[in-house]
């Protein structure tokens, strides 16, 4: 395992590097149209390997070359799980400075994925990023930014807009879309995410009070894990999967599962380019540390539509999607009449990548990508604000910014412990 320290210097002047050779001669198109050459395939480097992470050491068109982690316990099982050929790496940018990595895949708890997400863009790589896509609204909107500056391609590993059946509905997303963009249910939409569609699934995902210091187990480097976090005395309920339970790392089942339910809602109601203009919430008063649970957060956008996050499962008998021309319920179940055949003899949508290899080598937008997975992911962060600050909020998202509420807006960016910036 490399255990040199990469100096910010050094490390710009190879991300530079890198950046350079990736864009102006990506290897992968050298060979041509149809050919791809064994040394050519898409090679990646995994940061992050106690859970997704390792759930993705195989997928479609790459071969894996270097792993990070900040437990070396973890580094050395996915090592090992990938065949022992792969270089291991304590700080990610070490990983990211390597100029012979495609693909860079970031599955660390999410007060990272801005920081690397944008330092990898930098570097010339693409990136596929775990949701969400970033833990604040100002983090994403920097991803947004060196991804499109540097001509980068990104995924967000949520799939659900595009394929397989939506949690718990018993249908997939598409002809709901084709559906709703035919104005058969009329307009505006009220879309209810409750218990039906799974979403209690980690609903009461809470973190611990009062957490007593503990000693640092020698194969975690504490330090580097919290990285732009506040400095907070480690205890175990705090790091690896117990992370989501704390507002410095994540936001609870909200911010862990929202961007899978939220997004294919954003994509049905034509939503790619904007967000709600207020959010409402209806939850207990919340820690300043840990993150506890809620009963109900209402979106609204400026047409009249709404989601509605029913986390105690009150509404049992609501449609999952209603309008003023009809309802749809679990596994396409309507009160429109034959919408079976209805939808039959819909127009699909409009085409998307769904294969992140063929974006990465055509240097077309996949189908969740930075742009839309911001806007999702705003959302998500949008509640988790009002969650956190325990009042409803207005939201202007053009500007992207909360109205008279400044509170609420230093939330947007918030500071970050010293070296780490974004």
């Amino acid at each position: 395992m490399k255990k040199q320290n990469l100096g910010r210097r050094d490390f710009l002047k190879k991300s530079s590097v890198a950046a350079f050779a990736l864009t102006i001669v990506p290897r992968h198109v050298l060979g041509g149209t149809g050919f791809q050459a064994p040394s050519d395939q898409l090679t990646k480097g995994i940061i992050g390997v106690g859970g997704m992470g390792r759930g993705h050491i195989e997928y479609e068109g790459t071969r894996v070359l270097a792993m990070c982690d900040v437990d070396s316990k973890h580094l050395e099982e996915a090592i090992a799980m990938a065949g022992g050929n792969v270089t291991g790496y304590r700080d990610f940018r070490e990983l990211i400075a390597r100029p012979d990595i495609d693909v860079v895949h970031i599955a660390t708890p999410p007060h990272w994925h801005g920081i690397m997400s944008k330092t990898a863009a930098e570097a010339g790589k693409d990136i596929w990023c775990e949701k969400p896509m970033a833990r604040t609204i100002g983090e994403s909107m920097k991803v947004v930014e060196a991804v499109q500056k540097h001509g980068r391609m990104f995924r967000l590993n949520t799939w659900f807009r595009f394929k397989d059946q939506f949690y718990g509905l018993g249908t997939p997303v598409k002809p709901l879309k084709k559906l709703i963009d035919s104005g058969a249910l009329g307009w505006p939409l009220k879309v209810t995410v409750s218990g039906i569609t799974g979403y209690d699934w980690k609903f009461y995902w809470s973190g611990e009070y009062n957490l007593k210091p503990m000693p640092v187990p020698p194969e975690l480097d504490y330090d580097l894990w919290l990285g732009p976090a506040p400095y907070k005395p480690y205890n175990p309920a705090r790091v690896h999967s117990n992370f989501r339970g704390y507002w410095d790392y994540d936001g609870g089942g909200l911010a862990d599962m929202g961007q899978h339910y939220l997004d294919p809602v954003q994509y049905m109601l034509g939503k790619d380019d904007t967000g709600p203009i207020s959010v409402e919430i209806d939850a207990p008063q919340q820690h300043y540390d840990a993150v506890g649970s809620w009963r109900r957060i209402t979106y609204t956008y400026a047409d009249g539509c709404q989601i509605i996050l029913d986390g105690e499962n009150r509404d049992k008998d609501a449609a999952y999607i209603e309008g003023p021309k009809g309802k749809v319920f679990k596994g396409l179940r309507s009160t429109i009449p034959d919408v079976d055949k209805l939808i039959k003899s819909l127009p699909d949508p409009e085409h998307q990548i769904v294969t992140f290899s063929e974006s990465v080598k055509t240097r077309k937008k996949f189908a969740l990508n930075e742009s839309n997975g911001h806007r999702s992911c705003s959302v998500v962060n949008m509640g988790v604000i009002a969650l956190r600050l325990g009042r409803n909020l207005k939201f202007d998202p053009v500007k992207q910014q909360f109205i008279d509420d400044e509170g609420a807006n230093r939330l947007i960016n918030q500071p970050m412990r010293g070296p780490w910036k974004i």
